[in-house]
């Protein structure tokens, strides 16, 4: 099914009942903790996500974003919003476009969870990769500044951020295909043949690692804010997947775009692109190896389908916390019917990439 996204995602809606705040607590906090804050504040929730739930505070002061973990029982090492903030706090000095740090409370007592509070980005969002709401001359371009902030991220110094520790050392594939493996067993409902192979093939063909950079973990279009004029990338958000890892995480995940079919969202399969003045897949790539300073990347295959099998495993992750009746998201149950087709996907490109 087609899901318009820019309709039914965007915006705020009241908060439900089941995701309020005590207002008076999250108040007294920010008062003492979030430099020139001044009550009082109303709360409102924003539409899309199906993760970390994200408010809206509106003050005199300005208005202001709060991610929380969710409430109730979690996976071990998921909705890490500390993580969030950490990575946050240390790109914001360095000039990267991300959202303005201000504080974070480690203290489940103020609202019932962990949280962070950052700077309002105004700005648009995008949702169809497609670009139709987009003049066609400004889409190439904004394409570009999209390869280009993914570029930047790689260039940054992460060590002189302050990010050194942000990752743990050795091969980032084999530590993620570690990880999401285990956070699928965690959260399994039911036996796919198609994960089971994956399970099986992906840890036995890990590539080698050249590089090690900052990595988003979820770098796609709607994860930005765009200037409402300009093809100009304000900020990047939900950094909760993010470490230090093999860019090329990145640029796969980025360019599966290409190879997915369009869904109202960032799919680009199938459509002429030189008529919609998008980059190909090949001149996306060249615009990012110039960038970071690569002779070409490899098959994408096996990346692929690793990214899929992630996916997957977060979906699973959504599918079981419906289930559970924790899920943040009023579309969360529609999300969650994907994980077979992922997996299926996944197992596609790893049979391209040499599965048998």
């Amino acid at each position: 099914m087609t899901v318009d996204a820019s309709i039914e995602m965007i915006g705020t809606v009241g908060v439900p009942e089941r995701d309020r705040l005590d207002e008076d607590r999250l108040t007294a906090w920010m008062s003492a903790n979030v430099a020139g804050f001044s009550g009082p504040l109303t709360l409102s929730k924003f539409a899309g996500g199906q993760s970390n739930p994200t408010y809206r505070i509106d003050s005199s002061s300005g208005p202001y974003v709060l991610r929380r973990k969710p409430f109730g029982t979690l996976l071990p090492s998921a909705h890490a919003v500390d993580r969030e903030y950490a990575v946050i706090a240390g790109l914001f000095p360095t000039g990267f476009p991300v959202p303005r740090p201000y504080g974070l409370c480690t203290d489940d007592a103020v609202i019932g969870s962990m949280f962070y509070v950052m700077g309002m980005v105004a700005g648009r969002t995008i949702w169809d990769g497609s670009l139709p709401d987009v003049a066609r001359d400004q889409r190439r371009p904004t394409y570009e500044a999209m390869i280009d902030t993914l570029a930047a991220l790689h260039s940054v110094d992460y060590e002189a951020a302050g990010l050194g520790s942000y990752g743990k050392p050795g091969n980032y594939f084999e530590r993620q295909v570690g990880r999401w493996t285990k956070q699928y067993r965690a959260s399994e409902t039911e036996v796919m043949p198609d994960m089971e192979n994956l399970i099986a093939y992906l840890p036995q063909t890990i590539p080698p690692q050249t590089r090690t950079s900052i990595v988003h973990g979820d770098f796609r279009i709607d994860n930005m804010i765009f200037d409402a004029t300009e093809p100009k990338v304000l900020a990047l958000l939900d950094w909760e997947l993010s470490t230090l890892g093999d860019p090329l995480a990145d640029v796969a995940y980025l360019l599966m775009n290409w190879v997915t079919k369009p869904e109202g969202r960032s799919g680009l399969g199938g459509y002429d692109l030189p008529g919609l003045n998008i980059p190909t897949i090949d001149e996306a790539t060249a615009r990012y190896c110039a960038a970071t300073g690569r002779d070409g990347i490899p098959d994408l295959n096996w990346y692929f389908a690793y990214n899929l099998f992630r996916l997957a495993g977060i979906v699973q992750g959504i599918k079981k916390r419906v289930i559970d009746g924790t899920a943040s998201s009023a579309h969360a149950a529609e999300t969650a019917e994907r994980v077979a087709p992922l997996a299926a996907a996944a197992w596609g490109f790893a049979q391209k990439a040499g599965a048998r």
